[in-house]
């Protein structure tokens, strides 16, 4: 073959491979563009509901609150679903999940939406809803809160080890694993629960619009199923997503608009499945998206630090 023609296919084939490479770049190019453009900092350029899943214990989130900061001053959120899947956790981080809930509820219509669990700092934070939704089935309550530590004196004495310490006064370090807690140390944990504890009763009753002797009578740790929970006032509705529509349509909201799930992203940008389940979603498709995995909403106990709201089964 004349060496002329080698050449000339050679830089054929490299001008072919140049604009090969040209194209995948402007496709890439131009999906990054879309996804930026479509959904932003997690959003959707086109109106739609936010629905956000708060599952297992609740502590402080920081991702969580960054992204229910980023709910609340997007204007393409017309209405915020809160599905809650939650046996509680740390008062502490249910009271700053609570706060930011409340601030969007400021701007736009927010439903909570109690699912298997919504118990004790789970039940606190639904009640930062414009209105409260549950299964009949659901469980709900168990208000109060919780300070728990371990003693384990009996197993040191068992096997023959002791600690010794210095403080500089009796109630610091209190109550410790390692001794009986005196008088003086349980009156303080008391003190410090009760103080949170009327905290929660106040909360419910200002947000549930009952008078604080009854919330009292509620607030004992009982816990409720939907159907018992709507008779004592503590959601307002049976139901699922048709009665969240309906709701939302009766504060105005467009019942067609879609709802888009505002989970928590990837930090690894190449992974766009969030970007392509948001598109099925308004795009109508959402229906493909319903068979998703379960998680469990009864982890382990766990030690988590300060004092708690959260229902626990059984005792081991």
């Amino acid at each position: 073959m004349d060496s002329s023609i080698i050449a000339d296919r050679r830089r054929l084939r490299r001008k072919l491979g140049f604009w090969r490479i040209v194209a995948v770049a402007l496709v890439v190019a131009l999906g990054f563009a879309f996804y930026a453009f479509t959904f932003g900092d997690g959003g959707t350029a086109r109106p739609h509901i936010a629905h956000v899943t708060i599952s297992g214990l609740i502590v402080d989130d920081d991702e969580l609150l960054e992204r229910l900061k980023k709910i609340e001053i997007d204007k393409q959120v017309k209405a915020v679903v809160i599905s809650i899947s939650s046996p509680g956790g740390t008062t502490y981080g249910g009271e700053k999940i609570f706060k930011a809930i409340r601030a969007i509820s400021a701007k736009k219509p927010v439903v909570s939406d109690v699912r298997t669990l919504a118990a004790s700092a789970g039940y606190m934070i639904a009640t930062a809803g414009d209105t409260i939704i549950a299964g009949d089935s659901s469980i709900t309550g168990s208000i109060g809160v919780i300070f728990q530590y371990p003693q384990i004196q009996p197993l040191l004495d068992k096997i023959g080890v002791s600690l010794q310490e210095i403080k500089s006064s009796p109630l610091k370090a209190e109550p410790s694993p390692f001794h009986e807690a005196s008088e003086e140390a349980k009156a303080m944990i008391r003190n410090m629960v009760v103080d949170s504890y009327n905290w929660f009763v106040d909360l419910v009753a200002d947000r549930r619009k009952l008078p604080r002797e009854d919330v009292l009578k509620l607030a004992d740790g009982t816990i409720y199923t939907g159907r018992q929970a709507l008779k004592v006032k503590l959601v307002d509705t049976i139901g699922g997503e048709p009665e969240i529509r309906a709701y939302l349509k009766s504060r105005g909201i467009d019942s067609e608009l879609p709802m888009v799930d505002w989970d928590k992203k990837s930090n690894t940008p190449f992974l766009l499945a969030g970007a392509v389940s948001r598109l099925i979603t308004i795009f109508g498709y959402d229906d493909l998206m319903k068979g998703q995995d379960i998680n469990g909403i009864l982890p382990p106990k766990l030690l988590l630090d300060g004092l708690l709201s959260v229902w626990q089964v059984g005792h081991d």
